[in-house]
């Protein structure tokens, strides 16, 4: 993501900014007049932008480059910064985007015979660079936070890709950022947001995957309004750029907690391959598995398998734990068993508030652990 030397000092925006912008665009431009109608029309844009505003982008941006630029400063300190930063930069684009946009229409209506704004190309590549540069910048910050809070993220595997797409663009919040766009808008452009949401203008991206089809839709309601389209494109692309880096910063900061509860279990654990077995009991103890338990167990089984070489396969195959067998191996084991009763209290308290189930789990864990 293009940063200003001052982007730590304050959130005004300078001509600095501007002229990042602006560069910023230019380059865009470029990316876009590469792409073939069928591109916009398939999604097969948002592949290539991908790769395009990943690239050497993540060679670059590592933990130790955010440290030499920002020496002493706590990840959070930095993240706010990147944050405001961004939603500068997306605020300044969206006026510019909006502004040409309706230049466009101005300059092309009378030609085209009064033709829809989404048949326009002139407008059309306004949007699609609009829609380019507040996708590079949202995935570059949502990967900036990521590598702030040491969150692995490997980019050639499938699945930390599409973490780390549903991540920038709030896939999963999708209609609760969509709500929050109306709402945060005056009272007179309300109105205008729903009919955009449901009407016409949006046909041309009915066909698109889903997540073009999103992001598209958003540029072209919030610049495609006529008479408010430059307020509300600054607007709108200031609110969903913080809305995308809080969202961020809420995942990638709450997964880099499990994981340092996950590396602190492992690192002084005396019992590794137990305290998998027990923390498995732990979670299943109320038949459900929270989204934090399950990347706790995750990075549990990795770090044992690095740290202590214990890999079992018997756990990775069963299907439903017996209690039993749990006590077995506890009843094998020679020593205090001080700590795994405390590993267990704090895997229970991962997701929130200890539940009944869990708590009876522990108990039973510590009266079979002081019997010893």
């Amino acid at each position: 993501m293009p940063e200003t030397p001052n982007d730590v000092q304050n959130d005004a925006v300078t001509e600095a900014d501007q002229k990042i912008v602006e560069n910023e665009r230019a380059e865009l431009r470029k990316f876009v007049k590469g792409l073939s109608p069928d591109d916009i029309k398939s999604g097969g844009w948002f592949t290539k932008l991908s790769a395009h505003a990943l690239g050497s982008y993540t060679d670059k941006v590592t933990w130790q480059y955010f440290q030499e630029r920002y020496e002493g400063v706590p990840a959070d300190g930095i993240v706010d910064q990147r944050i405001k930063m961004a939603a500068r930069y997306a605020a300044l684009e969206g006026g510019l985007s909006a502004a040409a946009y309706s230049a466009a229409i101005i300059t092309t209506m009378g030609s085209l015979g009064g033709a829809s704004p989404a048949t326009v190309p002139a407008a059309v590549a306004t949007v699609m660079v609009d829609v380019a540069f507040i996708t590079q910048l949202q995935l570059r910050l949502a990967y900036d936070i990521a590598v702030l809070y040491r969150v692995p993220l490997d980019l050639y595997d499938p699945e930390d890709m599409w973490k780390l797409i549903r991540v920038a663009f709030t896939i999963k919040g999708g209609e609760v950022v969509r709500e929050g766009m109306i709402k945060v808008g005056p009272a007179m452009m309300r109105p205008l947001i729903k009919r955009f949401y449901s009407g016409p203008i949006l046909a041309a991206a009915k066909g698109l995957p889903f997540v073009g089809k999103y992001l598209l839709q958003r540029s072209v309601i919030k610049i495609g309004i006529p008479l408010v389209g430059v307020p509300l494109g600054v607007l709108m692309n200031r609110y969903t750029t913080l809305i995308a880096g809080r969202h961020a910063q809420a995942v990638f900061r709450n997964e880099a907690r499990v994981i340092e509860v996950a590396e602190s279990l492992s690192e002084r654990s005396q019992y590794p391959q137990l305290m998998l077995w027990v923390a498995w009991l732990v979670i299943m103890a109320d038949l459900k598995i929270a989204d934090d338990e399950a990347l706790l167990m995750r990075h549990l089984v990795r770090l044992v398998r690095d740290q202590h070489q214990v890999a079992d396969e018997r756990l990775a195959r069963l299907v439903d734990i017996d209690p039993a067998e749990v006590w077995r191996r506890l009843d094998t084991e020679q020593g205090d068993l001080g700590e795994i009763v405390d590993m267990a209290n704090r895997i229970a308290a991962i997701d929130g508030a200890v539940n009944a189930l869990e708590k009876a789990v522990i108990a039973e864990l510590s009266d079979r652990s002081a019997r010893r």
